[in-house]
């Protein structure tokens, strides 16, 4: 008596809320339980890899030399005009060459004397990947891919280096390194997948074309950001110190990167730690539409590698002995002497930076054509080949021909392979799935049953 009747309708309100509130609370404590299992486990591998670290490090504590330790290296003048330092009184760095722009070795002293195989081998696969930058950049152009980077001018750098490394070395690529993967073994197959972003990409069809990576080959997956990839190369050095590996890690990238703070950073560390980096940075003289005048004062990159106390070659890279020659001897000192090595290689970017960029904007044809005729590192290396009667105008029109035709059925088979599987979206985030990720793959799929005409899922792998 006295209690006034509420209405079903307020009834059912109550319900609803209160049933929401307790869903609400149920999911919270999941995801509670879920994050402390995950961080107790987190914890115990962090455990498990900190005595890990303290096994290494005191491993290598006692082979490795106590370094001089000296406090104060000054040199005192008494004049403000002896203390200033001035860089144009400054030598310029020396750039090291071994072949001229005819094909001409300068002093046999330093001819690497490669087999004539090993020279040969180095001549086709430059053809092939100029061929295979002409064709994907004119797909791109054509709509068939979204992306494309061509390495017209310095291939040099790619094969010269890759010729002195060994399997074992790990490669940490910029984007314009093709090359590189290429002389490891990496297939016309595999870029052409790669780009395509087809069931058979080792990436699965994530990444931006150009964006290669193999496990098997030792070449870590190429990041779009800059340079972030020179200091994970100190501390892969560092990594493959402290196991007691027989190897480098070696980074490429260009003298724009050289401007972020990742150099600069990766430098010190690898310096400090003594840690086997090779350093390569490929001075192509354009950071995008930034001339090199623009991006620095100094003389070069190579300066830097002074600064922090690293042992530094300027090398002429057009010239594929050059870079042999320096990436060679990079290799032996940093694996002697658990030190990084700076290489700055002096080339010229003949292409646009990539298919978003139009070189014609900042720079005249005649600057192009001047680089293209005079130090072309194609036309050097067939000059050499030439002149030790390895080489002869049947062979050049052959190996041309087969390089296109290689690429052309490599991009056939790559545009008629069906995409990754869908469920590739989430597959690979994480070990296992995780509450979100489940709830993520199961609306996807929801959705695309609701709708199924709306997608081309015959195009996608089962």
């Amino acid at each position: 008596p006295g209690v006034i009747p509420r209405p079903a309708s307020t009834c059912i309100i109550g319900m609803l809320v209160r049933s929401l509130i307790a869903r609400g609370v149920s999911r919270v404590a999941k995801r509670h339980q879920r994050s402390q299992i995950a961080l107790e486990t987190r914890a115990a591998a962090n455990k498990t890899l900190r005595s890990e670290l303290v096994c290494l490090q005191s491993r290598w504590a006692a082979t490795e030399a106590t370094p001089e330790r000296v406090e104060d290296r000054s040199q005192y003048v008494t004049s403000m005009d002896d203390a200033t330092i001035r860089p144009t009184e400054q030598k310029v760095l020396p750039t090291y060459r071994v072949m001229d722009v005819d094909g001409k070795i300068l002093n046999a002293k330093d001819d690497p004397k490669l087999s004539d195989e090993t020279l040969i081998k180095m001549y086709k696969s430059m053809v092939t990947l100029n061929q295979m930058d002409q064709i994907l950049y004119d797909i791109q152009r054509q709509g068939r891919i979204s992306f494309y980077m061509t390495a017209f001018g310095e291939e040099a750098t790619h094969f010269g280096s890759a010729a002195a490394l060994t399997m074992e070395d790990v490669i940490f690529g910029q984007y314009r390194e093709a090359g590189v993967l290429m002389w490891r073994g990496f297939t016309l197959e595999d870029y052409a997948n790669q780009c395509y972003s087809n069931a058979l990409d080792y990436g699965k069809g994530r990444q931006m074309p150009v964006h290669y990576g193999s496990a098997k080959l030792n070449f870590q997956t190429i990041s779009s950001p800059l340079a972030t990839q020179i200091p994970q190369a100190a501390g892969t050095a560092y990594a493959l110190k402290l196991a007691g590996k027989q190897a480098v890690c070696m980074v490429y990238f260009g003298e724009g990167a050289a401007s972020e703070g990742d150099f600069h950073a990766a430098l010190n560390f690898a310096a400090t730690l003594s840690c086997p980096t090779i350093f390569f940075c490929r001075n192509n003289k354009y950071a995008i539409s930034t001339p090199s005048y623009e991006q620095y004062r100094g003389d070069g990159i190579a300066v830097r590698g002074l600064a922090y106390g690293i042992h530094t070659i300027r090398c002429d890279g057009n010239d594929v002995f050059a870079v042999y020659n320096a990436t060679k001897f990079a290799r032996e000192y940093a694996l002697k002497n658990n030190a990084p090595v700076l290489i700055e290689a002096m080339t010229y970017r003949v292409g646009h930076h990539s298919t978003s960029d139009d070189a014609t904007r900042y720079r005249t044809a005649a600057e192009v054509e001047k680089w293209s005729a005079s130090n072309n590192p194609i036309k050097r290396l067939r000059a050499h080949l030439t002149s030790k009667g390895l080489w002869d105008d049947a062979k050049e029109k052959q190996i041309w021909a087969e390089a296109k035709a290689g690429v052309l059925a490599a991009v056939k088979k790559a545009e008629a392979e069906v995409k990754p599987p869908i469920a590739d979206l989430f597959n690979d985030v994480y070990d296992k799935d995780t509450w979100n990720i489940a709830e993520q793959r199961r609306e996807l799929a929801e959705h695309l049953a609701k709708y199924p005409n709306e997608y081309p899922l015959d195009k996608y792998k089962k």
